[in-house]
């Protein structure tokens, strides 16, 4: 007795990313967008505070690990999409603001404050360190990421 079975693959067309390669990307690119608005509003943070994190100094470092720091957590934005079966770019935008936003709670309200004090940076931000610099900063990294995954992981 033969029987016919029909799977369904996933063709994709055009630029296409494995999941978290579109999050890496996207992290980078959504990295670069932040960085780019601290380098004129609170150059301080990528040239000392980020470096200080990891015992370096300057600019160079500071850019170098936020720019990796984005791309981890946009492997992280890329995961949790995928667990939940979102996408779509409009979605994927919506979901980024909102990652950046948890992301900024987490990490630079509560983690940053707490870590740079730990290794003894003498211009550590009090804990809770709640700035809206850094919210619209952390806020454009998930849009960006957003989009760019997107755009990318189809």
């Amino acid at each position: 007795m033969a029987s016919k079975v029909q799977t369904r693959t996933g063709e994709r067309t055009g630029t296409v990313l494995e999941p978290w390669q579109a999050g890496v990307v996207g992290g980078i690119v959504g990295a670069i967008a932040f960085g780019a608005m601290m380098a004129m509003q609170m150059p301080e943070v990528l040239e000392m505070a980020i470096p200080a994190m990891y015992g370096l100094e300057g600019g160079l470092a500071g850019w170098i690990l936020h720019v990796s720091h984005g791309a981890v957590l946009g492997v992280v934005f890329a995961a949790a999409l995928t667990a939940t079966g979102q996408n779509g770019m409009v979605r994927s935008a919506v979901l980024g603001l909102a990652y950046g936003i948890v992301v900024w709670v987490g990490l630079a309200v509560v983690v940053m404050p707490i870590w740079l004090s730990a290794v003894g940076f003498p211009m550590a931000p009090p804990l809770p360190n709640v700035d809206v610099g850094s919210l619209l900063g952390h806020a454009v990294y998930g849009i960006v990421l957003g989009i760019a995954y997107g755009f990318l992981e189809r």
